[in-house]
């Protein structure tokens, strides 16, 4: 296939009677069963992405915990659990979702700013594998629940190393202006407030710089202050024995060059791979991202004054990325072009009732004709995630594909379903339904 799909891998996507298929099934023919729009994985790439990461970092006794928030479908979550996958969740919900996957508790770490009362003692009553800290009220908070269940909770510490992760300011965690974490220089608090603390049990540290990192070198950084830290932190008495690494590692969605598994795993092995930590990482986008694809169809080629628009049936209620990150997602036709065939330019635009609802701007495609369908490419982190309802539309589909079969692992959920979900008061009277 040409340069118009360099973004759907060639081991699982291939063309069948001119037409896109992967793992063997034609993408119309999904189509045709489920209607549009819908997300599409491929489960032969998420067993290949998560083996091509576990590879290089097994050596090095890393664990790998998937970070729920990219993907959260329970087909895709138990094809990784499978695989050995742990979690990384940032909600009670994102918990129930792990463990409704398969994935044991004992592999399961829960980072996030501000969880709730609830989401700590459901946590500490799974007895998962720790808690991810992020500011010193959040310790004494721990420290309380864990007392009134009678346990003691295993905690590691976010820490904020004030590093540029050089990526969108919307997906950047790491800096002192951000929320996440406790600020490097304010580690000394602890040798006092630990004492105090007789529920919890500090047993590492944790960091996380930001998502969609295209080279290593904010890793290097971020890792080596890491290092300095568990040392200085071991020097006052702490037994620092694991080292939570964050994710983040980029992948290409247009042109980016990103730092490959092998790379990663000689960063972790160059700054950390001596202390004797129990080391992790959180992955999430570069193992569900080019997995995923939404499929959608074009409802009208539109002819304005300046511009063409394809105006198609997925909105930014499906896909919120662009709206919200001004992201790329390569565009291609199901339907393959002939070798000679016209290009044209057009804005690929959604039904949503906002200009944002736009998902390409000046693209060069193939002619479209209402009727096709395309597929926007490496959409399998957070597009399903991210869905939601917005002018009361109904919630995208996801479906997965595996050997020549497919299966929908969520179905589509109509407004009447919705409307199912409200209710009015009594006293609004019979005409309020």
């Amino acid at each position: 296939m040409t340069d118009l799909f360099r973004r759907l891998p060639a081991s699982c996507w291939s063309a069948r009677e001119g037409e896109l298929a992967l793992e063997g099934v034609k993408v119309s023919e999904i189509a045709n069963a489920v209607g549009t729009p819908f997300y599409l994985y491929s489960a032969a790439r998420l067993r290949e992405n998560w083996r091509t990461l576990a590879d290089a970092l097994s050596p090095l006794g890393v664990a790998i915990h998937y970070a729920m928030k990219a993907c959260a479908n329970k087909a895709v979550v138990s094809i990784l659990a499978a695989e050995g996958a742990g979690a990384d969740i940032v909600s009670g919900g994102e918990l129930t979702r792990a463990l409704g996957g398969g994935i044991p508790a004992s592999k399961v770490v829960f980072s996030g700013v501000g969880k709730t009362d609830a989401e700590i003692a459901q946590a500490l009553r799974a007895g998962i594998h720790q808690i991810n800290a992020e500011s010193y009220e959040e310790l004494w908070r721990i420290d309380r629940i864990a007392g009134e269940l009678g346990v003691v909770a295993k905690v590691a510490l976010r820490v904020n190393p004030d590093v540029d992760a050089d990526t969108h300011a919307k997906i950047t965690t790491g800096k002192k202006d951000n929320k996440f974490g406790v600020d490097a220089h304010r580690l000394g608090r602890l040798d006092n407030e630990l004492k105090a603390m007789a529920n919890l049990r500090l047993v590492g540290l944790a960091v996380h710089i930001g998502s969609q990192i295209l080279t290593t070198k904010p890793f290097e950084e971020a890792y080596g202050r890491m290092r300095r830290l568990v040392l200085a932190m071991r020097e006052r008495g702490h037994a620092i024995e694991r080292l939570d690494l964050g994710g983040g590692f980029g992948i290409p969605y247009r042109n980016e060059q990103a730092p490959s598994a092998a790379e990663i795993a000689e960063v972790i092995r160059a700054t950390v791979g001596d202390l004797g930590c129990a080391l992790a990482v959180e992955p999430g986008r570069s193992i569900v991202a080019d997995a995923g694809v939404l499929v959608t169809r074009v409802e009208f080629v539109k002819e304005g004054t300046e511009r063409a628009f394809a105006v198609v049936d997925a909105g930014m209620n499906d896909l919120m990325r662009p709206a919200m990150y001004d992201s790329h997602h390569d565009i291609v036709p199901v339907r393959l072009p002939d070798a000679d065939a016209d290009f044209t330019t057009y804005d690929v635009v959604g039904p949503i009732c906002e200009s944002s609802d736009t998902f390409a701007k000046r693209r060069s495609l193939p002619r479209l004709a209402a009727g096709d369908l395309v597929v926007m490419a490496t959409a399998g982190a957070y597009g399903a995630t991210m869905a939601g309802t917005y002018n009361a539309r109904a919630l995208v589909p996801e479906v997965l594909v595996e050997a020549g079969r497919f299966a929908v692992v969520r179905r589509r959920v109509s407004v009447e379903e919705q409307l199912g979900w409200e209710a009015s008061p009594d006293w609004l009277g019979s005409a309020a339904g």
